[in-house]
C-alpha cells in the first residue's frame, strides 16, 4: 500500500482573525471605525451637560476678560509730506554751474523727493526717544514702576525702565505710521488708554518732527553757506565766483523759507481729536469668540468621553 507524503500547503498571505475567547495576536490590528454625524449628535445629546458646562465656563472667562481689560483708544491724524520745492530750484542752478563749480571742489547738491526720509524720521528711534524725553513720558509709560509721591522710580528690586524699553513699547504698541502708496498721504496713529493723551501725543509728535527736521535743515544750510564762503578766496575764476554767490543766495533763500515754515516736513490735513469710541477690546466679539470656542471644546470633549464608554458611540456598520 503506497502512501503519499502530505503535500505542503502554501502559507496564507492574510493573517487569520482572532479566535473567540483568545486575545488577538500582537500583529493583528482591527479596522478603524468611522463615526457618522448622527452618531456624533447622539454623543452630544448624551453628554449635553458636559458641553453646556464647558461652554458656560469658556464664555464666562471671555466675559470677565472683556470687562477687566483696559480699554485702548486710537487717535489718528492725516498728514501730507511737503515737497522740497527749494531743492528743485537748486537743482536747476546746479545744472547751470555744476561743471565749473566742480573745478573748485564745490559739492553742489541735487534736489530729490524727501518723502521717504520724512516718514523714516517719523519712525526713527532717535526722534521717538527725543519726543519721549520732551514730553516726560517715561513715568506715564511705566506708571506701575513710578512712585508719584516721591517723584522717583520704585526701589522694590525691579529694574529701572530704560530708553530702549520705552522706545520698544512706543514703537510696537503705541505709535503707528502707515503710508498710502497711491496718494502718498501718511496716517499717524497713537493708541493709549487715555483718549485725551492719545490725541495730544499725535498732534504734538507732528509738531516735534517738523521742528526737528526744520532745525536740521537750517543747520545743513548754515554749514553749506560757511563752506561756500570759505571757497571764495581760493577761486580766481569770475564765473566760478558768480556760481558760488548764486549758490549762497539760493541757500540763504532756502534758510529763510525753512525758518518761517512751521510745517516743514508734514502738512496736517486732518488733526487728531479725542476719540469717543475705544479701539479695543471689542467686548461683543470677545464674548462671541469665547462662546464659539466653548462649543467647540465642549463637543470635542463629549465625543472623546463617549468613545471611551462602550455603547455611547457605536461603530459604523460594515458596508
Amino acid at each position: 500500500m503506497n502512501t503519499k507524503p502530505p503535500e505542503d500547503k502554501p502559507a496564507s498571505t492574510s493573517p487569520p482573525p482572532p479566535y473567540p475567547g483568545y486575545p488577538p495576536p500582537y500583529w493583528y490590528h482591527p479596522p478603524e471605525q468611522e463615526t457618522s454625524l448622527l452618531e456624533i449628535w447622539d454623543a452630544i445629546v448624551r453628554r449635553k451637560f458636559t458641553v453646556i458646562l464647558i461652554t458656560l465656563v469658556t464664555t464666562g472667562v471671555a466675559l470677565v476678560a472683556a470687562v477687566l481689560m483696559t480699554p485702548i483708544y486710537r487717535a489718528e491724524t492725516l498728514l501730507a509730506p511737503v515737497s522740497d520745492e527749494q531743492s528743485a530750484g537748486l537743482q536747476t542752478l546746479a545744472g547751470q554751474f555744476g561743471d565749473r563749480a566742480a573745478l573748485a571742489s564745490i559739492n553742489v547738491g541735487r534736489g530729490n523727493d524727501k518723502t521717504a526720509e520724512y516718514v523714516a524720521a517719523l519712525k526713527s528711534r532717535v526722534l521717538s526717544i527725543a519726543f519721549i524725553k520732551e514730553q516726560n513720558l517715561m513715568p506715564v509709560l511705566f506708571a506701575d514702576k513710578w512712585d508719584k509721591a516721591n517723584k522717583r522710580w520704585k526701589t522694590d528690586g525691579t529694574k529701572t525702565p530704560t530708553e530702549w524699553k520705552a522706545f520698544e513699547m512706543w514703537d510696537k504698541g503705541i505709535r503707528q505710521v502707515t503710508q498710502d502708496k497711491r496718494t502718498g498721504l501718511v496716517t499717524l496713529a497713537i493708541e493709549w488708554e487715555d483718549p485725551s493723551l492719545a490725541a495730544k501725543w499725535a498732534n504734538d509728535l507732528v509738531k516735534h518732527v517738523n521742528a526737528r527736521l526744520r532745525a536740521e535743515a537750517i543747520g545743513d544750510v548754515d554749514r553749506s553757506i560757511a563752506y561756500l564762503k570759505k571757497q571764495l578766496p581760493g577761486t580766481s575764476s569770475v564765473e566760478v565766483q558768480q556760481a558760488i554767490y548764486r549758490l549762497i543766495e539760493a541757500e540763504t533763500k532756502k534758510k529763510m523759507i525753512a525758518s518761517t515754515r512751521e510745517e516743514y516736513a508734514f502738512t496736517t490735513i486732518d488733526p487728531a481729536v479725542t476719540p469717543e469710541r475705544k479701539a479695543r477690546p471689542n467686548r461683543s466679539v470677545l464674548v462671541l469668540t469665547g462662546l464659539l470656542l466653548g462649543l467647540f471644546f465642549g463637543v470635542a470633549a463629549a465625543i472623546v468621553v463617549s468613545r471611551r464608554h462602550t455603547g455611547d458611540v457605536a461603530p459604523a456598520r460594515p458596508q
